[in-house]
């Protein structure tokens, strides 16, 4: 049974069974701020969980990309040399939210596997938590499996549930015990049962993890038991697929060969089993993925990641005799392999390939010169390590940090190779190498959220798509300093939730809504809104008079000329996005906005700067549907017939399964921001800026409306303040421009002309100064108002008329010293210019040198100049002595 059957029919049986199918979501999380990335099935659901979002299904099943590489969840390291290990896995999950408990979840689980997927019975075992005698009765009551195959897992440090088979969310929250489902592979493979001292074997393989959320743990630790307990289950599609295809090793299935051949195809191997082709053909499934989601290589956060990840596979591929770009060509085989699963890799096949192109390419100029060094270093250790064998076998930490910095290898690439060759790295020296010179260790990402305060009360009403002003609304939580409070008084800082609102929160890229609380006697200014949790909406600001309690009734009232111009440049975003797409091609898609009352900033997926044509062409689009005024149309719509209808899902964005369609002229995307009622409400669009942001990635910034207006009205008359300055009108600018560097050019060019003859003549007053120093004259010699380049022209002059000749001459500028010095054949053999010129820039503050015939340098300290010029010929003598 092939990988694609295996995921198919988990899909189908559990949605026999009642479960909606839940299309995998993103690998960056919506709404986790403490994971870097995806790594179970749960995670989109966690919010669900929690109690704080609410959906259309209280059953649901789902096949999850998930990523492990990074933070507390990083299997890196072990990837490529382990059977089991990967960066990037599918996670086959159902979940129960508030219905089905454990008869169900264990009765599911054993159905599929032994009656859809046909595994033998006396091959599977289990694992209960220790005290969970409802789970092993079930198991041994209703399933029938024999109790020597029921295993009970009790705590681990004497810690009360403290335990593998004990799952939490967190230190607080749901939590409750885990059955873990183990497949036999028989006696001919070594290790024990789970449980016993030979568990960490191959012969045991954990295929299932059944987790029950049975109880709430509360700060003191004390569990009290859920009034609608949930189940959450996960199992690795790549651990099952190489149980149903008779292997032991993940990378055997069918998925995996195909990459690996891809991989050796492109590396020129023919031995299939070599565990660089493994890390090759995992890698190119993360990288791929990661890319798909908006992940682009970086230097911080999630992009570091990524391209450690990719450096990784390069350095495997470098190992293998590859010296040029290859990674990429695999992205075909992969699309190939699972494009029909996950379209969206389909889609975005040549951008994936693209940056993972200018990725390869952008380190391959480097690898070379850092493998040297690097192979240089390990090779220094183990000669050392034989003349003496007790000397410890470590990579200086500064080396690998010259590494890192110079030649973009991250630490645990370092640390790879010299793993391979029996090394370790010191990482402490590395890491204080990279404090003292910069901060490495920022967080992967800020996220400006409304998180940790603790609100149980209903969801926040948002009524400001009709109105921005909201009458008799209720205060129904207050917060100073991260605490619930039931008053807060003129001066202070506070968080107000209100059961409706007219104030957007901060989402999607548009910033939060500013305003005013009020009530009689009471004032309180919102200086930003946001996301307390999913639809609980928390305004933040001070309170200016009086005091606002919880149960007050006020009018919240949201400034409109702020939220005007925010909805204008939103709606702009949404016309730029379809004109970027139309002008430069559909590979355009979002990767980050950010839409405020001042501008829009919108990064996009393009290979490379916009002309200034291109630029004139997407305003041209855009004003020209800000001409026509079409009206904005808006639907509620189911998600995947949203998408079928042809409107674009933006990165970044969290969608339900019911969504927000905004059709504005010829735009059409999914959206919950607040925008224009006509797209003549723009105004008029103008792009101020445009840059690179990443590997990939563009930057645009743009302005709409009065603040457009005003820029424009700026511009004129910076213009024409030009054209009065130069004398000619404004439509005269460029032409005059152009005239004047012509004219500077000339006059530079004679200026040039005239400084070589005036150095010509001063250098013929200088021969005089010439002595002779055992048949050589020495000539040195101090010049005003010489540029360095005429200083070299004076010096070739002086050894033509001088014959054989040693000559130093120098200038000041600034304080600062230029020298120069010359040395005729064959007495540079003896006399080196390099070397003289280095004399005397060591008493001036500097140093330098060059070849033996002519050299150059400088200094800082002037005071030694005049000194050091006279010792010159004794300094010539000795060397010809």
């Amino acid at each position: 049974m092939k990988a694609a059957e295996i995921r198919d029919k988990f899909l189908q049986f559990f949605a026999s069974q009642g479960h909606t199918i839940v299309r995998s979501s993103s690998l960056v999380p919506n709404n986790d701020p403490t994971l870097l990335f995806t790594n179970s099935g749960m995670v989109q659901f966690k919010d669900v969980f929690l109690g704080v979002d609410k959906r259309p299904y209280s059953r649901a099943t789902s096949a999850q990309r998930s990523v492990r590489a990074g933070g507390k969840h990083n299997d890196l390291e072990n990837v490529g040399y382990t059977a089991r290990h990967h960066t990037f896995f599918e996670m086959l999950g159902n979940f129960s939210f508030g219905d089905y408990f454990k008869r169900d979840a264990i009765r599911y689980a054993w159905t599929l596997l032994t009656e859809v997927y046909r595994l033998p019975a006396d091959k599977l075992w289990v694992t209960v938590y220790h005290e969970d005698d409802e789970a092993y009765d079930l198991w041994a009551k209703e399933i029938g499996v024999p109790t020597e195959r029921i295993i009970r897992i009790g705590d681990n440090k004497g810690a009360r549930y403290a335990s593998d088979n004990f799952w939490q969310m967190g230190d607080t929250g749901p939590c409750g015990p885990c059955s873990e489902v183990f497949y036999d592979h028989g006696p001919d493979v070594w290790g024990g049962p789970p449980g016993s001292p030979e568990e960490d074997g191959d012969r045991y393989i954990e295929i299932w993890n059944l987790v029950f959320m049975q109880f709430n743990r509360d700060a003191t630790g004390t569990l009290t038991p859920l009034p609608k307990p949930c189940v959450d289950t996960g199992m690795g599609l790549e651990r099952i697929a190489a149980v149903l295809q008779h292997v032991h090793s993940n990378y055997e299935i069918d998925l995996f060969q195909r990459l690996i051949r891809a991989a050796a195809r492109e590396t020129g191997i023919d031995d299939l089993g070599n565990n660089s082709l493994k890390v090759i053909a995992d890698h190119i499934r993360a990288c791929s993925f990661l890319i798909v989601d908006g992940v682009i290589p970086g230097n911080e956060g999630r992009g570091y990641v990524l391209r450690r990840i990719v450096r990784r596979a390069i350095r495997h591929g470098y190992k293998l005799g590859r010296k040029q770009p290859f990674f990429h060509r695999l992205v075909d085989d992969l699309v190939e392999e699972m494009g029909g699963a996950y379209p969206e890799l389909a889609d975005a096949r040549a951008r994936v390939t693209d940056i993972l192109r200018q990725e390869e390419t952008r380190f391959f100029e480097t690898i070379e010169h850092g493998m040297s060094i690097l192979e240089n270093a390990i090779a220094d250790i183990e000669t050392a390590s034989t003349a003496q064998p007790d000397a410890p076998r470590q990579l200086a930490g500064d080396v690998a940090f010259k590494l890192h910095d110079t030649y973009g290898f991250p630490l645990d690439l370092t640390a790879d190779v010299c793993r391979e060759r029996g090394l370790s790295v010191d990482e402490v020296a590395f890491d204080a190498a990279m404090a003292r010179q910069r901060d490495q260790a920022r967080a992967a990402g800020k996220f400006k959220m409304a998180q940790g305060l603790e609100y149980r009360g209903d969801k926040t009403a948002f009524t400001g798509y009709e109105a921005i002003v909201a009458d008799d609304v209720s205060v129904v939580a207050l917060y100073v300093d991260g605490t619930a409070a039931q008053q807060v008084q003129a001066g202070q800082d506070a968080v107000v939730v209100l059961d409706r609102t007219p104030f957007y929160a901060e989402s999607g890229g548009q910033a939060g809504d500013q305003g005013v609380i009020a009530a009689d006697g009471v004032r309180f200014a919102v200086r930003d809104t946001l996301k307390v949790m999913a639809d609980v909406v928390g305004h933040h600001g001070r309170v200016e008079q009086g005091t606002l309690r919880v149960g007050d009734v006020v009018k919240a009232e949201v400034d409109a000329m702020r939220r005007a111009r925010t909805a204008r440049n939103h709606s702009a975003t949404h016309l730029m996005h379809k004109a970027l797409r139309d002008v430069l091609g559909t590979h355009v898609q979002q990767k980050g906005s950010l839409v405020d009352p001042e501008r829009t900033r919108f990064d996009f997926a393009h290979h490379g700067p916009l002309s200034a044509d291109e630029i004139t062409r997407v305003e041209a689009l855009v004003n020209a549907e800000v001409l026509a005024n079409s009206p904005a149309q808006i639907r509620t719509m189911d998600f995947d017939d949203a998408v079928k209808s042809g409107a674009m899902a933006l990165f970044g964005e969290k969608y339900a399964d019911t969504v927000r369609v905004l059709d504005l002229g010829s735009s059409r995307e999914l959206c919950g921001g607040t925008h224009v009622s006509r797209t003549g409400d723009i105004g008029l669009f103008k792009i101020v800026a445009e840059s690179g942001v990443a590997a990939g990635i563009r930057r645009v910034e743009a302005i709409t409306g009065d603040n457009a207006v005003r820029y424009v009205q700026e511009l004129d008359s910076r213009l024409g303040q030009a054209a009065a300055a130069l004398k000619v009108q404004p439509t005269e600018i460029a032409p005059r421009i152009a005239q004047l560097q012509e004219q500077l050019r000339t006059l530079e060019k004679s200026l040039a002309q005239l400084q070589s003859k005036a150095a010509a003549s001063r250098g013929d007053e200088l021969l005089a100064g010439a002595v002779d120093v055992g048949g050589l004259k020495v000539l040195a010699a101090s010049v005003d108002g010489v540029d360095p380049k005429s200083l070299r022209e004076m010096v070739d002059r002086l050894k033509d008329k001088l014959g054989r000749a040693a000559i130093v001459l120098a200038t000041v500028s600034n304080d600062k010293v230029s020298l120069v010095a010359g040395v005729t054949a064959p007495d540079n053999g003896t006399v080196k210019a390099g070397e003289l010129v280095n004399f005397v820039a060591q008493r001036v503050g500097g140093k330098g040198g060059g070849r033996a015939d002519m050299a150059q340098a400088g200094g800082t300290d002037a005071s030694g100049l005049a000194a050091a010029l006279t010792d010159v010929p004794g300094w010539v003598g000795e060397r010809l002595r």
